[in-house]
C-alpha cells in the first residue's frame, strides 16, 4: 500500500461496524455477557490469541487523499497460514490491496508467496489489475521533476513463479509475465499552468505482451514478511515473444539477492541488491525498468526514473522490537538505498546515481508470528514520501 498520500487514516475495527449486531450478548441472566464479533476479532488481533500454528486473517480500511485521484478509500485483507498447521513449514502469505476514488478510478492488488507441505512447492506472484494514473516524468536518469505527464490507463499485471525445490533451498521453475495497457491518455496534471510537452514513448498507444522463461530461487527464508537469519536470490529470464501472442519482442534477466543477519537477540541488519536488464528489442514505456516505490529507493515516486535497465542497492537496520520496557510491541528501522537507470552500460556515473533515506516505525500485529505494520518515511533530493504497509520492505 502506499503511499503519498496528504492523509491517511488506519482504522481495525471500522470496516468491521457493518455487519456487527450487538457488542454484547446479555440474554442469558446473571451470566458473563458474551464478547461480540468487534471485541474478538479486536482482541485475537491486538492479543495474538490465536497459536502460532493456526492461519491468521486481518483485514483494515484505508482512508486517503491525493492530488491526482481525491478522496480514496480502500481495503487491505491479509491471510498468513503455515501449509498443514505445520510450523517446520514456512510462512505463507496472501496480500491484497483493494480501492475506489470518487474519481471514477479503481483497482486491485494482490501478491503472494505461497508453500506447499515440506516446501516442495513455491508459488510466487503478483496481480494488479487497475484503471489508475500513473506519473511519468520520461525516459532516462535525467529526466526534469516538474514536466509531468499524467496517464490515465487501465492496467493489468499478472507475474507469477512456479517453482518445484530440487535441492534444500534451491528451486527452479518456469516464470511468467502477463502485461496489457489499454485505453491510454496522456495528460497535463490538473494543477498544471502548462500544456503537456513531451515526446510519447514507445508503447503510449496501448500495448499487450506476454514474456516466458525460467526462474532459479535460492530461498533460506521461514517468514516472507519479516526475515531475520537468512539469505534469498533470484535470477530470472523472460522471453516476450510474437509467437505467444506479444505485441513486442525483447528479453529481461533479473536478479534479486537479499541478506538478513541477526545483530544481538532483537535487531536484523538486511540488505538487497537488484538488476534488471532489456536486450533484443524496442521495450514498452510501461515495461522498462523504473526506480521508486514503496519496496526499493523509496522516497521517490514509483516510476520517476524508467530506462532499458536498472541496479539498485538497499540497507536496512532494524529494531525488532524496541527495548522499551512497557511494551515490546513497537519496533523502528532506519534505512538508505542507491540506484540508478540506464540505457547502456557506458552511460553509468557515479555523480548520477540517486540516493534515498529514511526512518520508520513498527508495530507487532502477529506476536506468534513476528510480523509488524510499517510506517516508512523517506527523504530523496527530489522530496519525501510516505509508506504504510504489511510486513517489511524485503
Amino acid at each position: 500500500m502506499t503511499r503519498n498520500l496528504r492523509a491517511l487514516l488506519l482504522g481495525l475495527p471500522f470496516l468491521l461496524l457493518a455487519v456487527q449486531l450487538q457488542a454484547q450478548d446479555t440474554s442469558i441472566p446473571n451470566e458473563t455477557p458474551k464478547k461480540g464479533f468487534i471485541s474478538r476479532y479486536l482482541n485475537r488481533v491486538f492479543n495474538d490469541t490465536v497459536s502460532q500454528e493456526k492461519p491468521q486473517f486481518l483485514i483494515y480500511p484505508v482512508l486517503g487523499i491525493r492530488p491526482e485521484t481525491g478522496l480514496e478509500f480502500a481495503v487491505a485483507p491479509l491471510f498468513v497460514f503455515y501449509a498443514n498447521e505445520d510450523t517446520n513449514n514456512r510462512l505463507s502469505e496472501i496480500n491484497t490491496y483493494a480501492f475506489f476514488t470518487f474519481n471514477g478510478q479503481y483497482g486491485i492488488r494482490i501478491n503472494h508467496a505461497v508453500y506447499s507441505d515440506q516446501d516442495k512447492w513455491f508459488f510466487l506472484g503478483d496481480l494488479d489489475a487497475e484503471r489508475f494514473p500513473l506519473k511519468y516524468y520520461g525516459i532516462g536518469n535525467d529526466v526534469p521533476k516538474d514536466n509531468i505527464a499524467l496517464v490515465d490507463a487501465t492496467q493489468i499485471q499478472i507475474k507469477e513463479r512456479v517453482l518445484r525445490k530440487v535441492l534444500k533451498n534451491f528451486y527452479v521453475g518456469l516464470e511468467t509475465d502477463f502485461r496489457s495497457l489499454s485505453n491510454v491518455s496522456f495528460e497535463a496534471p490538473e494543477d498544471s499552468d502548462k500544456a503537456l510537452d513531451i515526446e510519447l514513448p514507445f508503447g503510449a498507444e496501448g500495448t499487450t505482451n506476454f514474456g516466458m522463461g525460467a526462474g532459479l530461487i535460492y530461498d533460506a527464508r521461514h517468514n516472507v514478511l519479516n526475515e531475520r537469519n537468512a539469505f534469498f536470490s533470484e535470477l530470472a529470464y523472460l522471453n516476450y515473444n510474437p509467437f505467444w501472442k506479444s505485441d513486442v519482442k525483447y528479453q529481461t534477466i533479473t536478479t534479486d539477492n537479499r541478506f538478513f543477519t541477526p545483530i544481538g537477540k532483537r535487531d536484523v541488519l538486511a540488505a538487497q541488491v537488484i538488476g534488471q536488464f532489456s536486450f533484443g528489442g524496442e521495450v514498452p514505456f510501461n515495461q522498462l525498468s523504473y526506480l521508486g516505490g514503496e519496496n526499493i529507493m523509496r522516497g521517490y515516486f514509483s516510476g520517476r526514473f524508467r530506462d532499458r535497465n536498472q541496479i539498485a542497492a538497499q540497507v536496512e537496520y532494524r529494531f525488532l522490537p524496541l527495548k522499551l520496557g512497557f511494551t515490546d510491541r513497537l519496533g523502528a528501522t532506519v534505512f538508505t538505498g542507491v540506484g540508478e537507470v540506464f540505457d547502456d552500460w557506458n552511460e553509468l556515473e557515479m555523480n548520477k546515481i540517486k540516493w534515498s533515506a529514511g526512518a520508520g516505525a513498527r508495530f507487532l500485529i502477529f506476536r506468534e508470528k513476528d510480523i509488524f505494520i510499517r510506517f516508512d518515511y523517506a527523504f530523496t533530493k527530489d522530496g519525501n514520501n510516505f509508506y504504510l504497509s504489511i510486513g517489511e520492505a524485503f
